[in-house]
């Protein structure tokens, strides 16, 4: 099947080259001349596990294109993604303006039926204004408008599209129904379902998902303060909530808030979504205050141990992404805890094998830039684990007290066990559960 894609982000450039895996021909058209140039060499633009291969493979087969003229991308494709930016605005709401624009330029150059797809995240109701701007100028026998949300985790993104849990289409139109069931059967091979609704049950169905996720880091996160407080340990919590079948063991590690380009934006977008309804979603209001909170958890502990005022002092961070196997910084915890630690007085090394580059353009050279893990901590008077990146879990502990000015480590995504700490010569604090070495002198 002949496949456009419009925007070349992160949910364009991972849908459309897993369409390309599964044999499509696929176009993917970006306004951004350097970005497509480099992708026609097989440079992508983020860090996505497995993205890299995929990509690479489908460009030597020429399944798979890239340009930057939208009459040349979408010329023949029975099938057009909107994978356009959606940023918030500072109430919330959602910014329509990028898919809108795209409508108006499509409905001037559209000449044969197609199936227009929001697989961007919209507000309800989006798919209908798209078919309002596409119907001014075009036929509304030319084109369907269909909604297709994407539920891709940054770092397992490619396996998450070429093997869904499920895949939501909203659509009226059993000729639009008929072809997304042909495009998506390959990836439904082992018996996970289709689920075809209407329109905005399908637009709604990614803010519900995504806020209801949020709603339980939240929940843990304050489980996790509570247990503090209270002297019980959250890893045996987590595990007895997560034993029970009704509850389920996924998304209840706390930690220090959820962050990315989805949990953020799409919650933010719920709550104004209700507040034009005039409906005060409570819940989903306070899991944003909660996050926001969360989020000053760590810079917290370490003045609380080293006092308001860490002029002298030198910290390590581990880890800048938001969540491991990403570089994607939006709404990062790690933002909030430097600027903190940077208003007290306190110098910074911080190292993350991927997400440096990102940080570097919000930070410039306010921080030192790390070659590696090790070389993060030299010195330094703490340190603070804020990402789990896999290479993090089973450090050289040796080397890490040799190296340091005083053994002292904050454990944002408590990566490392109460046992294993117990037996070693550190300040140890982490999240929800018990201070160890608590006589140690700074």
């Amino acid at each position: 099947m002949r496949i456009a894609i419009i925007g070349t982000g992160y949910v364009g450039l991972v849908t459309g080259t897993c369409f390309a895996e599964t044999g499509n021909n696929v176009t993917c058209i970006d306004i951004n001349e350097a970005k497509i140039n480099n992708l026609k060499h097989g440079k992508s633009p983020i860090y996505e596990p497995g993205l890299d291969i995929l990509l690479e493979r489908n460009i030597k087969e020429k399944r798979i294109s890239f340009t930057t003229s939208l009459d040349e991308g979408i010329k023949n494709a029975k099938v057009i993604f909107l994978a356009l930016p959606t940023p918030p605005g500072k109430d919330g709401s959602a910014d329509l303006q990028y898919v809108l624009d795209v409508g108006e330029s499509l409905s001037k150059i559209i000449t044969n039926y197609v199936v227009i797809v929001n697989k961007s995240t919209v507000p309800v109701g989006t798919a209908e204004k798209v078919h309002t701007v596409l119907a001014q100028k075009l036929d509304t026998s030319l084109f369907d408008v269909v909604s297709n949300p994407e539920f891709l985790r940054e770092g397992v993104a490619v396996e998450d599209f070429l093997k869904p849990d499920r895949v939501v289409i909203g659509t009226s139109s059993d000729r639009a129904k008929k072809i997304m069931d042909e495009l998506y059967q390959p990836y439904i091979r082992q018996g996970n379902p289709i689920h075809f609704m209407d329109v905005r049950s399908s637009e709604m169905t990614k803010y519900a998902a995504n806020s209801y996720l949020a709603m339980r880091i939240s929940f843990m996160n304050e489980m996790a303060n509570l247990c503090e407080l209270t002297g019980a340990n959250v890893d045996w919590v987590r595990i007895g909530m997560g034993g029970d079948s009704r509850i389920g063991k996924r998304f209840l590690f706390p930690g220090i808030g959820y962050g990315g380009s989805c949990f953020p934006k799409d919650v933010q977008a719920l709550s104004f979504t209700a507040k034009q309804l005039d409906y005060e979603f409570q819940l989903i209001d306070t899991v944003m205050k909660v996050n926001d909170k969360q989020k000053l958890i760590l810079g917290r502990k370490v003045k609380r141990f080293f006092g308001t005022d860490l002029s002298g002092l030198t910290f390590g961070i581990w880890g800048l992404a938001f969540k491991p196997e990403t570089d994607d910084i939006r709404d990062a915890p790690s933002i909030e805890l430097i600027k903190e630690l940077l208003e007290a007085g306190a110098k910074l090394r911080v190292f993350d094998p991927e997400a440096m580059n990102n940080i570097k353009n919000i930070f410039g050279d306010k921080l030192y830039y790390s070659q590696n893990q090790y070389d993060c901590i030299a010195g330094v008077n703490a340190l603070i684990v804020v990402t789990e990146w896999s290479e993090f879990r089973n450090p050289n502990f040796e080397n890490i007290h040799e190296s340091m000015a005083s053994p002292v480590i904050f454990d944002g995504r408590n990566v490392y066990s109460i046992d294993k700490m117990e037996s070693m010569d550190f300040y140890y604090e982490s999240m929800g559960r018990k201070i160890i070495h608590p006589e140690f002198k700074k």
